[in-house]
């Protein structure tokens, strides 16, 4: 039986890095839902120098108050200097003015005794679903300079993550674990001593107002280790002397019912005070594991969810999940998530893209020139001559399973429901993105968009789903899905892409609505959008949806004539 992983599951980068084909034909003027704008390419940036407007958007995220959380960026070049990148949050409800939280020109916050300025933010912001505290990661250069046992200097902490849960930005962990007077950085490891994180993969999640909950990435004698944390924040410098607490890591912690460690944990979702994370025995073809609740608390108990080897809902008795998404939602009772079974694959071909990060590409078809080499990825094909877009783009190809869906767990119940299956209405909910780390990221080569944690550049696929409680033991699930057919060359045409809504548990119907897709017109949400414009991306994260509150972020016409956005609706 085939086994699937969203192996190295991620946000999605800005709007602009999917390759299909999509038809273009007159574009819908009908929706169901009213959208309002939280910020589009009009709009100022503030703290910005030289009045430079938005340009494109990672998926925002937002509480149940409808305050909206967003990593955005300028335009750069073009004598602009550098492109302004900074995470930034707007009060809806309230009409307030958007609100810089930080950007290249702020000050890493302490401990930080160089005058460190950020750089980048690699991933979405998440905040918390219950009050206006966020947390973002951050990389920049080192930010302490101290003296070793030998006398010598060194500098240290060149990554984090970042929270304001009293107001100001703080430090809530960070690469200075190693740093005897930091000490509470450390990796929670008894036999390893001032052990410091060297990454903190995906994005950083944040509950009770003050607790930040994430993965951690370690290396303890040249070996790579990694786990799930939390930690809680007094209102105190670097959020005071509490230590990085463990939930399960792949040292000694066992997957629950087995004797079998861990062997890759993902970046959590918290609510309520609580965790849930996927873990398994191999990420790329997981045997073992699933999906866990803990208690943010000491060697918290945990408890399984859902599993890989666990039968389906609606599916005949021998078809049971063979893969679960690394991406999952979770409202402090319902469980969001992607799942696959069966032996049935489809392959899809996937090409470099033609915008974005300069370096990426150029290594994507395998001409990335680095001093006296020309370096590429191994895996890309570049010389098929019957390749459409022989000389113009590589590509790779990929096996997706056929049979997958959306699935939302009930803690309270137990119970697992459908939300949405591939077949009639769905062809996939897969969604590819060629990211990552490029060889020669000095020496005249970009430093930026580095958003899987100094891991190789390599396709990765995500699933996109959001869940809120709605009445007793109902909820409303959003995910994003595909609908098209592929030709002879593996590559999809006649492509819609939508996000849709699922309205689930006792007494509901099983409808899923459509909420935008990539046939309407992009006035439907954005009025300030060319006429005409049809909707061309959407982006949606596992935190876009708190209570009745949605946001998402779309694309509209093309980067020269047309508009891009965050933009917010009330569900039902």
């Amino acid at each position: 039986m085939k086994r699937f992983s969203l192996a190295g599951m991620v946000s999605v980068a800005l709007l602009g890095i999917f390759l299909v084909v999509t038809t273009q034909a007159a574009p819908r003027s009908e929706s169901s839902f009213e959208w309002s704008t939280v910020v589009n390419n009009n709009d100022m940036m503030p703290g910005a120098p030289g009045g430079r407007t938005f340009n494109s958007y990672n998926q925002p995220s937002i509480n149940q108050d409808g305050l909206v959380v967003f990593r955005a960026r300028s335009r750069g070049g073009n004598g602009q200097g550098q492109p302004t990148h900074g995470i930034y949050t707007r009060d809806m409800l309230a009409g307030s003015p958007i609100v810089r939280i930080l950007d290249r020109s702020t000050l890493v916050p302490d401990p930080n005794n160089l005058g460190t300025t950020f750089v980048e933010t690699p991933s979405f912001p998440r905040i918390d679903m219950e009050s206006e505290t966020i947390a973002t990661r951050g990389n920049h250069q080192p930010v302490w300079e101290y003296q070793l046992d030998d006398g010598s200097d060194t500098r240290a902490g060149t990554t984090g993550i970042y929270t304001n849960p009293f107001g100001e930005l703080i430090t809530g962990a960070s690469k200075l674990g190693a740093v005897e007077e930091f000490s509470y950085f450390e990796v929670p490891e008894p036999e390893f001593p001032g052990t410091p994180f060297d990454v903190f993969p995906g994005s950083p999640a944040v509950t009770n107002g003050n607790t930040i909950v994430f993965k951690g990435n370690y290396t303890v004698d040249q070996v790579g280790k990694t786990g799930v944390y939390f930690r809680d924040l007094d209102n105190a410098a670097a959020g005071g002397g509490s230590p990085v607490m463990l939930i399960a890591n792949n040292t000694d912690s066992l997957i629950p019912g087995t004797a079998t460690v861990f062997g890759s944990t993902a970046p959590p979702s918290a609510a309520n005070g609580q965790m849930v994370f996927a873990g398994f025995d191999n990420e790329e073809v997981p045997t073992l594991g699933g999906l866990y609740l803990a208690p943010l608390q000491s060697e918290p108990p945990l408890t399984t969810l859902v599993s890989i080897g666990q039968q389906v809902p609606g599916e005949t008795e021998n078809q049971t999940f063979n893969g679960l998404g690394e991406g999952v939602a979770f409202d402090g009772r319902f469980v969001g998530f992607w799942g696959a079974w069966g032996d049935h694959t489809r392959k899809v071909r996937l090409y470099c893209a033609e915008e974005g990060n300069k370096d990426r590409i150029a290594y994507c078809n395998q001409n990335l020139v680095c001093g006296d080499q020309t370096l590429g990825d191994p895996n890309s094909i570049c010389n098929d001559t019957t390749d459409p877009n022989h000389g113009i783009s590589c590509y790779q190809e990929k096996q997706v399973p056929v049979d997958q869906g959306f699935f939302v767990h009930d803690i309270k119940t137990r119970r697992t429901w459908v939300a949405a299956k591939t077949g009639a209405q769905f062809d996939d909910f897969l969604f590819w993105n060629y990211s990552g780390m490029t060889p020669c990221t000095s020496s005249g080569h970009s430093t930026e968009g580095t958003e899987e944690d100094g891991e190789p550049a390599r396709w990765r696929s995500a699933a996109f789903i959001a869940v809120a409680t709605r009445a007793g033991a109902t909820f409303n699930a959003v995910f994003k899905a595909r609908t098209g057919s592929l030709d002879e060359h593996n590559v999809y045409t006649g492509t819609v892409d939508g996000i849709y809504l699922s309205k689930k548990g006792p007494g509901q119907g099983q409808d899923i609505e459509t909420l935008l897709d990539t046939t309407m017109d992009g006035q439907l949400i954005d009025p300030e959008a060319p006429s005409g414009a049809i909707i061309t991306e959407l982006g949606l994260e596992r935190e876009g949806l708190r209570g009745k509150w949605l946001t998402i972020n779309a694309s509209m016409g093309t980067e020269e004539d047309g508009m891009a956005g965050i933009y917010l609706t009330e569900l039902p």
